[in-house]
């Protein structure tokens, strides 16, 4: 069994309250003793509804947020410094897929500088290796070559979110984290998009973090699923045995909710 690439241990992460005032200070546990782990190969799902702390969560597995308590592990190190140098390593170990392509992405940018941007911010390989890299990586994602010279408005909202992924593995990372990648694209290009992140992970032997307000839709992409409430992980195990028999009433109440459009997967 691979050992985890990522892991939490019993993580905090407080914020100070609206209503805090200098002699009464009140807090918001963002984050309540979360403890995961993300290994290359598997692809572990967050599910909650809004405030729940998977964004948060999210933030912490990729080094953009620093935890009040707690231990956060890459490749079994402790991650002691948040330093622009470290973000900049852990960079080159974990990419993220935004919710909205047609926010993340820069529309002043073609396809082909998008993709070169992050290869050449880490000085990854000379002007003919990066030229055939986003080559390859345009092909890898199911877009013809001559998406490259296009703008961001010139694409569709599936195609913009392929750009967006291609773009999260031009450093060749081994973990990717998504978060809400197919919740601002139209319900006909959904299934297409999960379809090519987990045909990617299987090629890739990437890891994966899945965040949705969707259960169902996590059901259908993840072998692990986190369930998070107010800030805590009230669920945590196989996707099989979430879904199979959930010990708790968070849990049932979201897999009574409305069922997804995409069937969900069948489990040996």
């Amino acid at each position: 069994m691979s050992a985890p690439v990522i892991e939490l241990r019993d993580v905090h992460v407080r914020y100070k309250a609206r209503n805090s005032t200098l002699f009464r200070p009140q807090y918001v546990n963002a984050l309540d003793g979360v403890s995961l782990c993300v290994k290359r190969g598997q692809t572990l799902g967050i599910v909650g509804e809004s405030g729940s702390g998977k964004s948060t969560a999210a933030k912490v597995l990729v080094g953009l947020e620093r935890p009040t308590s707690g231990i956060v592990l890459f490749g079994g190190e402790p991650l002691i410094s948040f330093t622009a140098g470290v973000r900049r390593r852990l960079g080159r170990i974990v990419s993220v897929v935004f919710q909205d392509p047609a926010t993340a992405l820069n529309a002043r940018m073609s396809t082909r500088d998008a993709l070169l941007d992050p290869m050449q911010v880490h000085h990854v390989g000379n002007s003919a290796d990066r030229e055939k890299r986003v080559r390859e990586l345009v092909d890898m994602v199911g877009l013809p070559q001559s998406a490259l010279g296009a703008f961001p408005g010139q694409l569709s909202g599936g195609q913009r979110q392929r750009v967006a992924i291609a773009r999260a593995l031009a450093l060749d990372p081994q973990i990717i984290i998504a978060d809400e990648p197919t919740s601002a694209l139209d319900v006909s290009v959904r299934a297409q998009i999960l379809n090519l992140l987990t045909d990617l992970k299987n090629q890739l032997g990437l890891g994966m973090v899945f965040i949705s307000h969707d259960i169902q839709t996590v059901r259908y992409l993840c072998d692990e699923i986190a369930v998070m409430n107010a800030g805590r992980i009230v669920e945590y195990g196989s996707a099989a045995s979430v879904f199979d028999s959930p010990s708790n009433e968070y849990t049932r109440t979201l897999l009574s909710a409305a069922p997804s459009l995409l069937a969900p997967r069948t489990f040996s």
